[in-house]
């Protein structure tokens, strides 16, 4: 384990990074100013007094901004990263040097290390856990039930942790209630849209230096995430398609305009592919058998299991990686394939994820949604809450206000005529 000057137990890559680390926290900061708002009443109010928290979360700039939000709101927190590939060594050496707050996480670390950070926050022994794919929550309910006792509740960052938590909720074995923040509408509707699809953009640009213009860029799932992806990907050029399970999404993707069809089709065609489904195996062999030489193949979405890489292994003769993020796998027949990332979400492993002012949202969701639980876990039953809608408003209200922007309001007749039934054409 690594330590500070004053011995903190943590693990992260070099203290000595620290320096750069904090102009990146200072950095996010600026754009994140409902989150600054709710840091002030935390501070004035302490609402997190004596609770202890762990985290699992990316550890990047904007996440550090929420664990200090915390910190200052009287909780002591403790932070490990919920993907090996998306964790900013710098930040964590500021995290611990300037801020005193806990982390274990490195960038690259492989399975073993990952899952012992996540066993060290458990031994945080927390009374609110903050995850973003539910690891945390899983290890919890297998490895560690011997902590369970003392949690009171939870929040939960992504569409995939929150499928995880809605499966265990109905077999009845989730011990504990968890607020997803994921489905806050300042959370799906902004942050998966507009920050995956920016900063997806971003990572297979930084990887590849690819021209999107002119391409074909096929997106797999028409999801928020898959939405937003196939938005930037358009305005950058791209002619692309999609590919669908549900129907109504798939209807709505044609009547957005873009190209529908089943992935046997897709793979024959796209020059470059991005799955954002939250499902295992979305590419696989039957689909790598017909790509083009030189076809790029990531993922966004949060686990590395939506590309079927054991299949891409099995297929290929040599691998090499040509550069930073990319592994170039050479086929038999002599044809390439790119894969970008390890198959890890591309927007963190090679890029720093969705930009500060989008993550505020869904931060300000999670500060607001563990004061929340704290002040109600005792008359909370143990299954998957969405985010209060007052507290959803309330950050959309702030947001606005950030931005110096004003609404309407309804007046007393506009409520009355909403709320009644008797007045017709």
């Amino acid at each position: 384990m690594s330590t500070t000057p004053t011995q903190m137990n943590c693990d992260i890559k070099n203290l000595d990074f620290a320096d750069l680390g904090k102009k990146r926290i200072d950095w996010a900061n600026q754009s994140m100013k409902v989150l600054q708002i709710i840091r002030k009443e935390f501070i004035k109010n302490q609402p997190l007094k004596g609770i202890r928290v762990s985290a699992c979360l990316h550890v990047t700039a904007e996440t550090a901004n929420l664990a200090i939000c915390m910190r200052d709101g009287g909780a002591d927190v403790v932070l490990c990263a919920s993907n090996p590939l998306s964790t900013q060594d710098d930040v964590s050496a500021s995290l611990v040097r300037d801020h005193a707050i806990p982390v274990f996480a490195i960038k690259g670390e492989d399975s073993d290390t990952y899952y012992s950070h996540i066993l060290a926050a458990i031994d945080h022994r927390p009374h609110i856990t903050m995850d973003d794919g539910a690891d945390l929550v899983s290890i919890l309910h297998t490895k560690r039930q011997d902590v369970l006792d003392g949690v009171l509740g939870g929040t939960e960052e992504t569409t995939t942790g929150v499928i995880r938590l809605r499966a265990m909720a109905k077999e009845g074995v989730l011990r504990y209630p968890i607020v997803a923040v994921n489905d806050a509408d300042t959370k799906h509707l902004f942050d998966n849209r507009y920050g995956t699809g920016q900063s997806t953009i971003d990572g297979i640009i930084r990887a590849t230096n690819f021209l999107l213009a002119g391409s074909k860029f096929v997106v797999a799932g028409y999801g928020w995430c898959g939405r937003g992806l196939a938005s930037r990907a358009r305005g950058a050029g791209a002619e692309v398609i999609i590919t669908e399970v549900d129907p109504t999404k798939a209807l709505e993707a044609v009547m957005d305009g873009f190209r529908v069809m089943a992935m046997t089709e897709a793979a024959k065609i796209g020059d470059i592919f991005c799955t954002v489904t939250g499902n295992k195996n979305v590419l696989g062999a039957q689909h790598f058998e017909v790509m083009k030489d030189g076809a790029i193949v990531a993922n966004s979405g949060h686990f590395n299991v939506e590309i079927d890489i054991p299949a891409l292994e099995k297929m290929a003769s040599s691998k090499r990686a040509t550069r930073n993020f990319v592994d170039e796998y050479s086929l038999r027949d002599g044809r390439k394939i790119n894969l970008l990332g390890e198959g890890r979400l591309i927007n963190l492993a090679s890029a720093e994820g969705h930009p500060a002012s989008v993550m505020d949202m869904s931060f300000a969701d999670q500060a607001l949604s563990v004061e929340y639980m704290v002040k109600n876990h005792k008359t909370l039953e143990k299954t998957v809450y969405k985010v209060p809608e007052e507290l959803d408003k309330r950050v959309a209200k702030l947001k606005l206000e950030s931005m110096g922007i004003k609404i309407d309001r309804l007046t007393p007749e506009q409520e009355e005529y909403l709320a009644g039934w008797s007045e017709g054409t």
